[in-house]
């Protein structure tokens, strides 16, 4: 079992050729988070470093 005490918000990824999608959930299971995420790692960093900013780790 993973210890999830810590973790602030859990991010999957659909990695795709020309978009990706983001599907952000609280450790309870909230939905915060449900959009089209940029293809570039500068602006992926900066949904990221927002979302950490936000929720924690």
């Amino acid at each position: 079992m993973f210890e999830i005490e810590d973790v602030g918000v859990f991010l999957g990824l659909d990695v795709g050729k020309s978009a990706h999608h983001g599907h952000g959930l609280t450790p309870g299971g909230k939905k915060v988070f449900d959009k089209p995420l940029p293809n570039s790692e500068p602006r992926l960093r900066a949904v990221f470093d927002k979302l950490r900013d936000k929720f924690g780790t």
